[in-house]
């Protein structure tokens, strides 16, 4: 072979060394983010307490806020306020704002689990470990999303008797807007603790003053279509809002301009999340 096939060969034998580390690489995350997944989900499935107690909250708001709402605002679909409304039509407005709310409180309460494993050292034994920093995150993250769909599915079926409609192609597609939804939410609130880490009341003081803002000024308890201006136009940018509208549509069966809306929420979200948590925990020491 000639000087000239060298240097031609050259080339093609690098580029296939780079898509070979690329591959491991890759593999190696995929691999370990599956590691970090099937730990924290064990964690889970031992202690189903917590499932359990999550899955009560939401039912007893549906038992407690359901008879009021059914009198006091009726249709949600377009009905005036106070026309009245049948049990059906209120549970088809509120049940998909309980799934959300479940998604919602779940997810946020992702790093209070860090804050305790941080607490007793057992997450500096898994920073020892030979597990890349993003996987650990996004492991963790993604750990939110099972019991998500446990739960909607959960709550879906046991509205049935009263009413509700189920569409179950629309409630798969809600429950993986949820699922982009709950992995943002959860990885900024990995971030959070790691950032409060020592300082407990920082990580609870912020979650909760912004937990309950994005709650009401989304419309999830309650219409704002009644409410003061200034907060149908804080509505507009709370993307928990577009999340709500796209679940009050694919549960009412449609496909329309609110789910897309909802998606694009919901990937932002995603997409900030991973990015503010993986740059956090690569900083963990």
């Amino acid at each position: 072979m000639t000087r000239t096939d060298l240097s031609a060969a050259q080339p093609t034998t690098e580029s296939s060394g780079a898509d070979t580390a690329l591959r491991t690489g890759a593999a190696k995350f995929l691999a370990d983010t599956w590691a970090v997944f099937t730990r924290e989900i064990l964690l889970v499935l031992r202690d189903p307490f917590t499932l359990i107690f999550s899955l009560l909250q939401p039912l007893i708001f549906l038992g407690l806020f359901g008879p009021l709402l059914t009198g006091a605002v009726g249709g949600f679909g377009g009905g005036a306020p106070g026309g009245g409304g049948s049990t059906a039509e209120t549970l088809q407005w509120f049940v998909p704002g309980v799934i959300v709310m479940i998604s919602l409180f779940g997810t946020s309460m992702s790093g209070s689990n860090l804050l305790y494993e941080m607490m007793t050292g057992s997450y500096e034994r898994v920073l020892a470990t030979p597990l890349d920093r993003s996987a650990i995150l996004v492991g963790r993250a993604l750990k939110e999303f099972a019991p998500l769909v446990v739960q909607g599915l959960l709550i879906a079926l046991v509205c049935i008797p009263f009413g509700f409609t189920l569409y179950p192609l629309h409630l798969l597609v809600g429950l993986a807007l949820l699922g982009l939804f709950g992995i943002g939410v959860g990885a900024l609130s990995i971030a959070l603790a790691l950032a409060a880490k020592n300082r407990e009341w920082l990580f609870w003081g912020v979650q909760q003053s912004l937990l309950f803002p994005l709650l009401i000024l989304s419309g999830m308890m309650l219409p704002l279509e009644a409410g003061p201006a200034w907060m149908r136009t804080a509505a507009l940018f709370n993307p928990l809002t577009y999340i709500v509208d796209a679940e009050r549509a694919l549960l009412a069966g449609r496909f329309d301009a609110d789910v897309l809306w909802g998606f694009v929420a919901a990937a932002i979200t995603c997409a900030v999340g991973l990015w503010v948590g993986i740059r956090r925990t690569r900083r963990t020491v």
